[in-house]
């Protein structure tokens, strides 16, 4: 069992300030008698959802109206996860209305908790009762009678947290929608102001995120407290306890993570289910995870010195998500273009291998002129000098669009990467591997079953690559786990895959987030359970999650060693495509940066190569 809660204000009028005013306090809906067309779009700027106490004439986020009113609303074709009915006091009339609406909620007082329960059992209902509260002995008499939705008026973080701990069952906050609305139906029933104010409420689930200003990108600690990896309440009871030992807050995940303890790998239901674990599960699911890890790899932690090289940021490719992508001058499109020449490539390779560097990645804008060609002259330019540099290079889709520029195969583009000298291949490109997600994430793109054909054709001709998930912007846990499920197909098949790497959503200068179209970002709380899902889902198969340090920082990275990551990426020396979408983190780290923060966590660092392999031999020219 699963209660939800509201926090909810109602008020006579709406502007932005007050709007603005309630969300800093709190508050994610207002309740106003006919709500105007500003009001709506003010109290969407202030991120609040305007809630309407009646249905007649009137547009809102969602409506609490009585039965006829619920009927009107549905009969105007309103979904009936926007309507919670309020129970009138006739049984005959509620029904008929919740029966015609298919309402979410039915609010009732709470002297008839019970009896709108009874009524909300009937077969053929799904609707959830909801009930005002105003302390924590009101709120546990309306569950033990039946009430699975809290509507809080005024509550602080503290008496949230002491309502948690009483009633010792999940416990989950909402918005004006219940939990798990797919967002193809909001996207299509909700205005364009409203969605968008919804998405920067919501987490992956639908569920209201925590109120903390972290986030994948900025500049600041990771909001975990220090004993726990959940941040999922603020108060100071969660703040400075510790989350029960083992798998005993696992409730019904429980099973689950045993048999993966035991060997048995999720199915996909399960894979999806472990990544709607909340608060303390958040923990017990992180706490197999590091488990598996300790199994598969030990308490070493790896790192590589590496250098990215962003040859062009030019891109006719138009992925909502991108920040880096500049389109021709003449367009004005997000800053200057560039493309480096070759010669360029090379000299940035030289310098990374005179300070250190065992590896180059190439990865870059898809170039209007670019042909195959291209990709193939610069392997062979930096080999040309650089014999021993690894080239870690170019993504599915720029394989995929290589071939296809020069009328070749597949296959006979990857033999000629390979034989100029590419060494792996960045699993980048895959966003999320279900077309559902990407035809509105990156819709031009290569689609999951050509992005798995290039990776499939790469392994079988010897090129290794890495594994790649970018989430926190209009994805849910069942892409997550229809991701992993693409993953594990292939390196059943191949085995080619040397990690796996979770890339969360920098927000701040995407364009599908300025426009209002994707969340911001994940919840910390969604960051640790992609990395440890991934640990326990490819366990056996794929032996290093990596934790990106540009992302999270070094300090957010340190805190996943903890959820089954083993390793810390690479120095980078210069990484400027998650900058251009508003990262604060450093465009570089140190080997003894890495040194120093894996030490502290408690693990033994160790300097790795590409493929894995300890790189002692050029382990610290430049520390």
């Amino acid at each position: 069992m699963t209660v939800t809660f509201c926090r909810m204000r109602p008020v006579d009028q709406i502007n932005q300030l007050v709007a603005a005013t309630r969300r800093r306090e709190g508050t994610t809906v207002l309740e106003i008698d006919r709500p105007t067309e500003s009001e709506v779009v003010q109290a969407c700027e202030g991120g609040v959802l305007p809630v309407a106490r009646t249905g007649e004439g009137t547009e809102a986020a969602a409506w609490v109206v009585g039965p006829d009113d619920a009927v009107a609303l549905a009969a105007r074709g309103v979904a009936g996860w926007r309507i919670t009915v309020v129970a009138d006091g006739s049984r005959e009339r509620t029904l008929d209305a919740l029966a015609r609406s298919q309402a979410a909620y039915v609010r009732t007082r709470r002297s008839r908790v019970a009896e709108t329960f009874e009524l909300a059992c009937l077969p053929g209902l799904d609707v959830v009762v909801s009930v005002l509260v105003d302390d924590v002995a009101q709120a546990l008499d309306a569950v033990a009678a039946g009430a699975r939705d809290l509507v809080l008026r005024d509550w602080d973080a503290d008496r949230i947290g002491e309502l948690r701990d009483a009633l010792d069952v999940p416990v989950v906050e909402r918005t004006a929608f219940p939990p798990g609305i797919p967002i193809d139906d909001a996207r299509r029933e909700l205005a364009p102001d409203v969605f968008a104010a919804w998405l920067r409420q919501v987490d992956a689930s639908g569920r209201a995120r925590p109120r903390y200003e972290w986030a994948p990108g900025k500049d600041l600690a990771p909001p975990a407290p220090p004993r726990r990896l959940s941040a999922q309440f603020p108060d100071a009871v969660w703040v400075d306890g510790r989350p029960p030992e083992g798998l005993a807050a696992a409730g019904a995940l429980r099973p689950i993570l045993e048999r993966a303890l035991e060997g048995s790998p999720p199915t996909l239901d399960e894979t999806e289910a472990l990544f709607g674990a909340v608060g303390d599960q958040v923990d017990a699911v992180a706490g197999v995870a590091d488990l598996l890890r300790q199994q598969a790899v030990g308490d070493r932690v790896t790192f590589v010195v590496n250098r990215n090289i962003n040859y062009t940021n030019m891109c006719y490719f138009r992925c909502g998500f991108c920040a880096f992508s500049k389109g021709p001058r003449s367009l004005d499109l997000r800053g200057e273009p560039y493309l480096m020449a070759i010669d360029e490539i090379v000299a940035r390779a030289r310098e990374a291998w005179d300070r250190g560097a065992t590896e180059v990645t190439l990865q870059g804008g898809i170039h209007p002129d670019f042909t195959g060609d291209f990709y193939v002259e610069v392997v062979e330019a930096i080999k040309a000098d650089l014999p021993d540099m690894h080239i870690h290079g170019f993504t599915p889709l720029e394989v995929w669009q290589g071939a296809e520029t020069l009328g070749v195969s597949v296959r006979e583009f990857l033999t000629r990467l390979r034989d100029a000298g590419l060494g792996t291949l960045p699993g980048t490109a895959a966003e999320i591997l279900d077309d559902d997600v990407r035809r509105f994430l990156c819709p031009d793109k290569i689609r999951t079953s050509q992005w798995a054909e290039v990776m499939l054709t790469a392994h079988d001709l010897g090129l290794r690559s890495t594994a790649t998930i970018m989430f926190g912007h209009i994805d849910d846990p069942r892409a997550w786990a229809n991701h992993l499920q693409v993953i594990r197909r292939i390196q059943q098949t191949t085995g080619g895959f040397t990690e796996m790497i979770p890339l969360p959503f920098v927000h701040m200068g995407s364009p599908i987030y300025l426009r209002g179209r994707a969340r911001p970002g994940p919840t910390w709380d969604e960051v640790v359970l992609i990395h440890a899902v991934s640990r326990i889902a490819l366990h056996g198969l794929i032996a290093n999650v990596q934790a990106s340090w540009v992302k999270l920082g070094l300090d957010g990275a340190a805190r996943l060693l903890r959820a089954g990551c083993n390793d810390m990426g690479g120095t980078l020396m210069g990484e400027i495509i998650t900058r251009s979408a508003g990262a604060s983190h450093g465009q570089e780290v140190t080997p003894r940066d890495f040194e120093r923060v894996i030490s502290a966590a408690g693990r033994e660092p160790m300097l790795r190569d590409t493929l894995y392999r300890p790189a002692a031999g050029r382990s610290a020219l430049r520390r």
